[in-house]
């Protein structure tokens, strides 16, 4: 795999810093993890704010892909 390829799986190059250690702190290194995880619990990590969500929700899109849905 090029370096090229690796990154086209890893999170949007727009976060902001803080944004982006939360979510590798939390384990999230790659778009596709975030399948598994709604908004509203990412919104709970510190660091990841509203703006956070639109460019991860887009990076979702590109791939066909979307947060998880609320557990009820």
């Amino acid at each position: 795999m090029t370096q090229a390829e690796g990154n086209e799986d890893s999170l949007p190059a727009n976060l902001g810093k803080p944004a982006r250690r939360a979510l590798e702190g939390a384990g999230y290194i790659r778009v596709e993890q975030l399948t598994e995880v709604t908004e509203a619990e990412l919104l709970k990590l510190h660091g990841v704010g509203p703006s956070t969500i639109g460019p991860l929700r887009e990076a979702l899109a590109d791939k066909g892909l979307s947060f998880a849905q609320k557990k009820r």
